[in-house]
């Protein structure tokens, strides 16, 4: 039945597409209960596998398996495990609480939740297939919505950030799939499945050069240092809901083809790379984080955020332990809630009401007097990006961390800097943006003329600041899922 997730997105295209183009309130419903069915799907999947034990979540369950090319055998094959489950219900978040922060949006509106939708339907391809080739089919259609997503309804060199993540995104992936075709021809196996691919054999020199070709191809889309500098770019043009998809589900793309065929692939290409990998990992944490401190502009800061908090992802991904990618694993759940609140206070509860992102011109405005609620979430979530416990960021960057300690403990001393950098511009974009010195009248007569809060953006703050809240005090409602999927594939 996870299936139906891609199929429902599919179907909410056909339905959008019939509708007029002049409708403008028709499409963002028909969006929000295609999301919202994905989601209740996903969830009651969850409470069968978790709950009544319907399934094993450390066991592949195959939910399809058609020829579909039979001249390559390329066959059109889904599954799910533990991980499966957790990114696609995090994709099910993500979906729901975009359509709720592009509720205002008018412009086309028929036309963005066609591609709202279509990037959906193909982010959750990505984490159901098996079969490589269906694997690259979905990533790559991955790019195609988010470019005019980003070109059309974007700003600040919308046209420059759609066509920079776009290169990026083809050129990681040309890496990525000449390292997948090497292994298609070395395996003899005749046969794209990842199980079967992933129980060939590879020799030593073979993984040498495929490991970090691999790696490096998939790591482009995760934001791995240094290749992560179309992610602040790509964020700051995004429209809000595109921002919230690129921190939440796209860039988890790259992490999970690191963890489903990079990692798994070649594992003495692992031993060989895994220090020059974590120390790049540990580069962008720290230079992300120090990166943030210095800017001006307040979505750039939420930006390089994410390239930090990503590196969490990417170290504990080619450590290649189990503490380690465990805590990977609900490091991408959590950055995906977290990021995901943090683009939609600055790009629609602030931006869109004050024209502005300038952390300068935003300080003599005084908005905890003009949009509290803002400020109320915007801490709340600053909270939880800072990993303090009690969210969900806490246990996943410590889990990183006691991996890392494990393996590398000079390297997690820098990861400590990390924090207390990620500290500071979390504390200084809170002061700076919200905190003024002084009521003035400027803030008086901005509180008169702004829109108050609008109930689908109350609605989609407090549902995410929830789910973080939930997995903080009670993470093993995710880690039941992962561990035993992690311990499997270890």
């Amino acid at each position: 039945m996870l299936g139906w997730n891609i199929y429902l997105s599919f179907l909410g295209i056909l339905i959008l597409l019939f509708l007029p183009r002049e409708n403008k309130t028709a499409p963002r419903w028909i969006a929000l209960i295609v999301s919202l069915l994905g989601l209740i799907l996903t969830a009651v999947i969850c409470i069968s596998v978790g709950i009544f034990k319907h399934e094993d979540p450390a066991q592949m369950v195959i939910l399809s398996d058609h020829s579909w090319i039979p001249a390559l055998r390329i066959r059109y094959t889904l599954g799910m495990d533990g991980i499966t489950l957790v990114m696609c219900l995090l994709t099910g978040i993500a979906a729901v609480s975009g359509v709720l922060f592009s509720w205002n949006v008018t412009y086309r509106s028929r036309d963005f939740f066609i591609f709202f939708m279509l990037l959906i339907g193909s982010v959750y391809g990505v984490f159901l297939s098996l079969d490589i080739f269906l694997f690259f089919v979905f990533y790559e259609l991955v790019v195609i919505p988010k470019y005019f997503l980003i070109a059309i309804w974007g700003s600040t060199n919308k046209e420059y950030g759609a066509m920079k993540l776009t290169l990026y995104s083809f050129a990681g992936s040309a890496l990525a799939l000449i390292a997948v075709i090497a292994v298609y021809v070395q395996s003899g196996c005749s046969t794209f499945n990842m199980l079967e691919l992933r129980e060939a054999s590879f020799s030593k020199d073979f993984q040498f050069w495929a490991f970090p070709m691999c790696c490096l191809g998939f790591g482009v889309l995760a934001g791995l240092w240094p290749c992560h500098t179309w992610a602040p770019t790509g964020h700051v043009a995004a429209p809000t809901a595109a921002s919230m998809l690129l921190a939440g589900v796209i860039m988890k793309l790259g992490a999970y083809g690191i963890l489903r065929i990079a990692v798994p692939f070649f594992p003495e290409g692992v031993a060989e790379w895994k220090l020059f990998f974590s120390i790049l990992a540990v580069i962008g944490i720290v230079y992300g984080a120090l990166v943030a401190i210095t800017q001006k502009d307040f979505k750039f800061v939420i930006g390089y955020s994410s390239v930090s908090h990503m590196g969490f992802v990417i170290l504990g991904l080619v450590l290649a332990n189990e503490v380690a990618w465990n805590g990977a694993v609900l490091q991408m759940f959590s950055h995906g809630i977290i990021a995901g609140l943090l683009f939609a206070v600055v790009g629609r509860m602030v931006y869109e009401r004050t024209h502005t992102r300038d952390l300068t011109q935003l300080h003599r405005m005084r908005l905890m007097n003009v949009i509290p609620f803002a400020v109320v979430i915007f801490i709340l979530s600053g909270a939880a990006s800072m990993g303090m416990p009690g969210f969900s960021g806490f246990w996943a960057e410590l889990q990183v961390m006691l991996g890392c300690w494990n393996v590398y403990p000079l390297l997690t001393l820098f990861i400590g800097l990390g924090l207390i950098f990620g500290v500071v511009y979390t504390l200084r974009a809170i002061n700076l943006a919200f905190l003024g010195k002084e009521k003035t009248s400027s803030s008086v007569s901005l509180k008169e003329s702004v829109l108050p809060i609008s109930l689908p953006e109350k609605i989609g703050a407090v549902f995410l600041i929830t789910i973080s809240f939930v997995v903080g005090i009670y993470p093993n409602v995710l880690l039941a899922f992962i561990a035993p999927a992690v311990q499997s594939m270890m």
